[in-house]
């Protein structure tokens, strides 16, 4: 097996092509989508290939068929076509205003009228754009393909300052609506972005787009699936754990095939190490602050339920926890439920790295924000589970509380609610990567939390109490039999962990290990 360059970070076809890259074939989807249809759009988290895509659709217009030599287009395309493509991208550097914002729409429009030859005819971009595209279906012949690649930066990158987000919002919603004014003169319009405003929002003056986000047959239009992997990706795999591979990046799913993110698998072939390469690129500082802001219990972010109908109600003023964790990425499809008339999503993290990432991030603001409070915490549990020192647990838990000034508890929400002090110690292990279950169902009822690792399993019940202890965390693990369902599998341990709200620590760490039955 030959090992080929990897494409990591390239956003056009042709260098990838002509140099030697990887490729995975996603013309089948392309020339599908073509067929299907004409106004399309597609919300992906970042960093997932979006523009790749979109330089695919660019150069199939365009008729350059020495790119896709091999591949499925080359022998399913009419090549004696050529349209004219208008392809705008919003994905570089930071738009600060509406000025900025202008300024970008005036230098593409004029980059793109100087490729056609066509001189502006008119001051404002609403205008150049309509002039453009009938001018360009004048002079080919040929209607016009536009391509939009992250539609949404503009407002996301102003998203905390309302009113500029709001001002942004409505010079696009202006330009956009040229699309469908424009329709006899468009062959094919793809829109992409993060996230999906609500057609009210920004797109009702292009209210004929199809959202193509959760349908089944395009859930690995962006992304490498496991077929990818064991064939393109072939030569890359001896040495790497195939398993971990797909537990630590593999997941995210669309109602069809479940994805890896190309830029995960890419750095991991690259450095052959198993490290948050995604996660790294964005903290999401946006998204911790809103989930404190919101006193989100973090464990019941692996348990959301949402209809399909929330995930698209997102915009400036309206910004659902469930959305934005979705269509960034944080959270995807587990499993669905139909009923008449309505879609429901159960959602979850789509891998490893997510999970013990954001939890990790999450820890910071539960403590205050020194996020070496946590790294020494997380690295202290991981040895004191595996050495199943209990009584180090209590001391490693009981100090990081300890660690955290009192101004932060005075000046934070969060922390005045009972189910902050479980989402800490449950944000530990999972930042760990362990098998670490909220609310785990059996026969007697539900545990707090259940954690799996080495053959051994941590039953956890959480009591808020006033001052002192009173017992009541580990008798209930006792009395319910929480542990009955685990026994055959290892050594269990009950762990009953009691707060107290005026201490602000814990009062009550009682356990109890129990043997193999």
């Amino acid at each position: 097996m030959t090992r080929k360059k990897l494409p990591i970070g390239i956003q056009t076809l042709r260098e990838i092509r002509e140099e030697g890259h990887y490729y995975v074939d996603k013309t089948p989807l392309a020339l599908q989508l073509i067929d299907q249809g004409k106004y399309f759009f597609l919300s992906r988290p970042r960093r997932f290939g979006k523009s790749l895509f979109l330089d695919t659709l660019k150069e199939l217009f365009e008729g350059n068929a020495a790119l896709f030599k091999g591949l499925h287009a080359e022998q399913h395309w009419d090549w004696s076509v050529q349209y004219p493509v208008l392809r705008f991208s919003f994905g570089g550097g930071v738009l600060g205003n509406v000025q900025d914002l202008r300024a970008s729409l005036d230098e593409q429009l004029g980059t793109l009228e100087a490729r056609h030859q066509l001189p502006a005819e008119y001051p404002d971009a609403r205008s150049r754009f309509k002039r453009l595209i009938l001018r360009l279906a004048e002079a080919t012949g040929q209607r016009v393909v536009v391509l939009i690649d992250e539609y949404d930066k503009p407002i996301l990158d102003r998203i905390e300052e309302r009113d500029t987000a709001l001002q942004i919002r409505e010079v696009l919603k202006d330009f956009y609506s040229i699309i469908k004014d424009s329709d006899a003169h468009v062959r094919f319009a793809f829109l992409t972005g993060v996230s999906k405003f609500s057609k009210v929002s920004l797109f009702s003056g292009l209210n004929n787009l199809e959202d193509i986000t959760l349908v089944p047959a395009y859930s690995s239009i962006c992304g490498y699936t496991d077929a990818d992997v064991d064939t393109v990706f072939a030569p890359e795999l001896p040495g790497l754990d195939r398993e971990e591979i797909r537990r630590w990046y593999n997941g995210y799913n669309w109602l069809g095939t479940s994805v890896y993110n190309p830029f995960d698998l890419l750095l991991l072939f690259r450095n052959r190490m198993f490290r948050p390469w995604w996660f790294e690129t964005g903290t999401p500082t946006f998204l911790v602050k809103l989930l404190t802001e919101r006193r989100q219990f973090t464990p019941a972010l692996e348990t959301i339920i949402a209809p399909e109908t929330l995930l698209s109600t997102f915009d400036v003023d309206t910004i659902p926890t469930e959305a934005l964790m979705f269509q960034a990425g944080y959270l995807t499809i587990a499993d669905t439920r139909y009923f008449p008339g309505h879609l429901e999503l159960r959602l979850r993290y789509p891998n490893q790295e997510v999970k013990a990432s954001l939890n990790n991030s999450l820890l910071g603001a539960l403590c205050g924000g020194d996020p070496m409070v946590p790294a020494r915490n997380i690295s202290r549990l991981y040895d004191l589970l595996q050495a199943n020192d209990l009584a180090g647990l209590k001391d490693v838990m009981h100090a990081f509380f300890a660690s955290i000034p009192h101004d932060w508890y005075r000046n934070n929400p969060i922390a005045q609610y009972e189910g902050y002090w479980a989402s800490v110690f449950y944000s530990h292990f999972a930042a760990l990567g362990l098998d670490t279950m909220l609310e785990d169902a059996t026969n007697h009822g539900r545990i707090d939390m259940a954690v799996r690792w080495l053959g051994q399993t941590w039953l956890f019940e959480f009591k808020v109490v006033e001052l002192t202890p009173e017992g009541r965390a580990l008798q209930q693990l006792l009395d319910k039999g929480y542990a009955d369902k685990y026994r055959t599998s290892g050594p269990v341990h009950l762990i009953g962990v009691e707060f107290s709200k005026d201490t602000r620590n814990i009062v009550g760490f009682e356990t109890q290990t129990l043997a193999v039955v």
